[in-house]
């Protein structure tokens, strides 16, 4: 008997300058997209800023939801039931990106290519939203029936194979969990 696992999709508007860039484009309210192995937003993943204060230094990055720059983010979560071995081989792509993310870059021109309808594939770089497609895919699980090079958050939060789980101010939520595991950890104490 295998039992299925939980992967959460995030979408975020950190308020950025570049995300209103997006946003006028897009016609999006949330215009990130990460991925999460837990509904508590511990682990998540993505391509986006590796240093908050430096929009133009991107690549992969495993993010702190409860940090100063997701500060009044607006969010919708969503989670997705897998199998194990979906969930395994997200694992291990993730952990692959750890392992050698020096040699990952953001993929701005790819970003650029969904105004246009072009698929701009450059090696070893992503944009957030084709990271969090491209995982699922090669994982065996196609969240959109079209190119990662071409899926925008927006369409993550359309898409029919995501139940949501929360929508609201990020802080809010992340306050929220934290306040039910520290309650749950008194409980056992």
């Amino acid at each position: 008997m295998s039992i299925e696992k939980e992967i959460y999709v995030l979408l975020t508007d950190t308020g950025t300058v570049f995300t209103k860039i997006i946003r006028s484009f897009t016609k999006d309210p949330l215009n990130h997209a990460s991925i999460a192995f837990d509904s508590d937003l511990r682990e998540v993943y993505s391509f986006g800023r590796k240093n908050p204060n430096n929009p133009f230094l991107g690549g992969f990055v495993r993010e702190d939801v409860s940090s100063e720059f997701f500060g009044e983010s607006m969010c919708a979560l969503y989670r997705c039931t897998v199998s194990p071995a979906v969930y395994a081989n997200l694992r291990n792509q993730v952990q692959h990106f750890e392992q050698n993310q020096d040699l990952y870059s953001y993929n701005l021109v790819g970003m650029l290519g969904i105004l246009f309808n072009i698929e701009w594939e450059r090696k070893n770089s992503y944009f957030c939203s084709q990271f969090v497609a491209t995982m699922f895919q090669q994982s065996g699980m196609i969240l959109i029936d079209k190119s990662p090079l071409l899926v925008t958050p927006g369409d993550l939060q359309h898409t029919p194979k995501l139940e949501l789980v929360y929508h609201g101010y990020l802080n809010s939520y992340v306050g929220c969990q934290n306040s039910i595991a520290a309650a749950s950890s008194f409980r056992t104490a």
